[in-house]
């Protein structure tokens, strides 16, 4: 641990004295431990600096799980792709933004507002108006966020609902004292405007689409309604850095706009400013304030969304483990719940999907949802999903059927309510059949097959194909069995990378064939069981390693599997041969036996090839379970937990994209992963805790007892379910179902073959 991260975890403990070090200790000496270790808030344990800093993209959001608008304060004013609104390490905050940023990502904020309160002279250029603060007046949760600012000598506070926001700003007792609003415009687009009779500002910001369609509208805006709980004495607004006192609109023509109030001089000094949003219309923001925040009660709105936050953290309680690894746990379960967000409004509105142009109403009771990084978050997020909020995750699975609907292919990776045709394969079905296999059914299962197989079968037309409807390269796949090299698939933001492209449709033919099979379409089942095979087409039997395949069936060369390579995604050869999760078995058949695949994972790790701060490695430690070595899946998943994750600013090993590399850690940490979605197996790992619970939405719980855990004793002598040998290396998802107990026996070194 480097000292930087040992000063910060110090300073986090001054700031939080309740945090988990402080019970710990007094453990110590005080018995029984257990009972303590049960009172524990794991609300308080989350601490949203990690990964802020480096390459992590989250940011410290505050509001409810999976709401439309993140409050968060913001140094960087900007809503340029790969920026998130805040980083650790810069040292001046330009304001406060109701923030619609895909945490842990590296797309673009949108439909985005700041606020930013001073004093002094009226200062509207966001490097002129930033002002320096210091870490160690910032208080971070999930719930609220507070900070001084040194060059203005007020103190900002912040907490909100699902689509709305309440700010509380303490000023100085005298001065002149402002609130400038800037709705994060592109050049020549949005609007403001000041109502100073009603002591409001309202406003919008148009979105603009990136990857596929990039710089086209995306057909809605982001709304705001502000108000203030103090008369204006004074408003204004700016066109690029130009004031133009007492005017009362502003809008395109500029490449910044903005509105500003000046508050009176005997104005009280703590001011409320209470800010609702929406995708749909300025009505339907007023509409979201007054229905999630009809008062001004700041401190009644802070506790509820406290409670929220509460009740969704404690569905999995832990015993044991490091105060450190507890924080990180429920820091990690904080940031997997924050993506899929609802994007309609408290009376179900919502924007029809591709730039639809009409308004579509949700069922009451439900919300429609965007920002689906496919790519990533099938892996882990959305199968954690399925444990911990079923129907949640059913309402998810509805909005991507309604997408298909609207704009005729089921999205590959839909983000601000556009196809993208951003990242590979076609992930959609995975998240749909896994949760149908999974008992889910609040969604139109008939629907949502008939989307499934249409992106399987049938290419768009060219028109609709350029807008990123349908799988990318499908022809080239039915043709071949394999995207050839010679198809450098242009119509997408990844070209190439047709290995990744071809495993990753075999792994989606897979699951949509166990998805036909279910509901009986018992040809298009044998098909595409048949096309899941597809990965031996790029399976080299010479080299024993995935690799680039020309038209006429000759590999690419040179070739060397350690090395990155235009036809895969994101990783190498090495890594993306391990990805066939629907057919483990045929893999270690193909590379030569159980020893030979054994050996071929030693090389992965053994020549520092994991990356674990990518999506194509996240099952890989998981594997030697299916050769008959668990013990390595055990030493390795430990060993990635312990030294690819920390409880400082830095302490996620690359980009959350979307909470998968959180739900990675949640899921570990409990001891268990879906290596392969679409199927109710989880494999086992080594879990960080001596007891997991997780309550069930059915009202059961499952439980994993790890008995003589530590952080020696990392390895599983003894796997019982209920009482009775497991005789593999996995259990089903209906074992969490019935609330079954499962008990693994740690110890200090592995099993042997007679002892497993």
């Amino acid at each position: 641990m480097n000292r930087q991260v040992m000063q910060e975890r110090n300073r986090a403990t001054e700031r939080f004295p309740w945090r988990l070090a402080t019970i710990v200790a007094v453990c110590l000496i005080a018995a029984p431990c257990i009972a303590q270790l049960h009172s524990f808030d794991p609300f308080r344990l989350v601490d949203s600096r990690i990964g802020t800093s480096h390459d992590g993209q989250t940011y410290p959001v505050v509001g409810v799980p999976f709401g439309m608008t993140g409050w968060t304060p913001e140094t960087r004013s900007t809503e340029a792709k790969c920026v998130a609104p805040y980083y650790y390490n810069d040292t001046k905050i330009t304001g406060f933004r109701g923030s619609h940023w895909l945490s842990g990502s590296c797309t673009q904020d949108y439909g985005s507002v700041t606020l930013m309160p001073t004093t002094g002279e009226l200062k509207v250029a966001p490097d002129e108006r930033a002002s320096r603060f210091r870490h160690a007046s910032e208080i971070m949760s999930p719930a609220f966020y507070s900070v001084d600012l040194d060059d203005y000598h007020l103190r900002v506070e912040l907490t909100g609902t699902t689509r709305a926001g309440i700010m509380r700003i303490t000023f100085p007792s005298s001065g002149p004292r402002h609130l400038l609003v800037e709705p994060n415009v592109r050049p020549n687009q949005g609007f403001i405007e000041v109502h100073p009779e009603t002591r409001e500002i309202v406003g919008y910001n148009p979105v603009v689409r990136i990857y596929q369609g990039a710089g086209q509208p995306a057909g809605f805006d982001g709304y705001f309604v502000i108000k203030l709980d103090q008369p204006i004495a004074d408003f204004g607004t700016w066109c690029n850095t130009a004031t133009a006192k007492r005017a009362q609109q502003q809008g395109s023509g500029c490449n910044r706009i903005g509105a500003y109030i000046t508050l009176a001089p005997n104005a009280p000094q703590r001011v409320l400013v209470r800010i609702g949003t929406s995708f749909t219309s300025l009505a339907e923001a007023e509409r979201n304030l007054s229905t999630e925040e009809p008062d001004w009660n700041f401190d009644a709105i802070r506790a509820q969304t406290e409670a929220t936050w509460r009740h969704y953290l404690s569905r999995i309680e832990i015993e044991g483990g490091t105060p450190a690894q507890q924080t990180m746990f429920y820091t990690a379960l904080f940031h997997a719940s924050l993506a899929p967000r609802i994007v309609s409004d408290a009376e179900g509105s919502y924007n029809g999907f591709a730039n639809q142009g009409r308004l579509h109403h949700t069922l009451p009771g439900t919300d429609y949802y965007d920002d689906f990084s496919l790519w990533d978050t099938f892996r882990a997020l959305h199968p954690l999903l399925t444990i911990l909020d079923p129907q949640r995750d059913g309402q998810m699975v509805q909005s991507l059927i309604d997408k298909g609907q609207q704009g005729g292919f089921l999205p590959i990776f839909p983000t601000w309510n556009s196809y993208t045709s951003e990242m590979i394969g076609d992930h959609a079905v995975a998240v749909i059949y896994d949760a149908y296999a999974k008992g889910i059914r609040n969604f139109n299962v008939p629907e949502a097959y008939r989307l499934v197989r249409r992106n399987a079968f049938i290419s768009p037309p060219l028109a609709e194909y350029l807008t990123g409807r349908g799988r990318r390269a499908l022809a080239s796949y039915l043709r071949y069995g394999y995207i050839p090299l010679e198809d450098e698939v242009l119509d997408a933001f990844h070209q190439r990378e047709q290995v990744s492209r071809t495993l990753e449709y075999a792994y989606d033919d897979y699951v949509t064939a166990q998805f036909a099979s279910a509901l009986g379409h018992s040809d298009d089942a044998t098909l595409l069981f048949r096309r899941s095979h597809n990965w031996r087409n790029v399976f080299d039997p010479e080299t024993r390693f995935v690799r680039g395949r020309h038209a006429d069936g000759s590999w690419i060369t040179p070739f060397d599997p350690a090395k990155p390579a235009t036809f895969v995604t994101e990783a190498d050869p090495w890594q993306y041969t391990f990805f066939v999760p629907q057919d483990i078995d045929g893999l270690i058949e193909a590379v030569g036996g159980r020893a030979a695949f054994i050996a071929k994972l030693d090389g992965l790790f053994s020549n520092h090839l994991y990356d674990q701060g990518n999506e194509p490695s996240h099952a890989i430690a998981y594997l030697y379970n299916f050769a008959d070595a668990p013990a390595k899946t055990q030493r390795h998943v430990r060993e990635l937990m312990n030294t690819q994750f920390g409880a400082g600013p830095d302490g996620l090993p690359g980009n959350d994209d979307a909470g998968q590399m959180s739900a990675w850690y949640v899921l570990s940490a409990m001891g268990f992963y879906p290596v392969c979605p679409g199927t109710l197996d989880y494999s086992i790992g080594s879990p960080l805790f001596s007891r997991i619970a997780i309550h069930l939405a059915n009202g059961k719980t499952f439980t994993i007892a790890a008995k003589g855990n530590s952080a020696d004793n990392i390895y599983i002598r003894s796997v019982r379910l209920d009482g009775h040998a497991q005789p593999s290396w996995n259990f089903s998802h209906n074992d969490i179902l019935r609330g079954s107990t499962l008990t693994l026996d740690m110890a200090a070194s592995p099993a042997t073959q007679e002892e497993q």
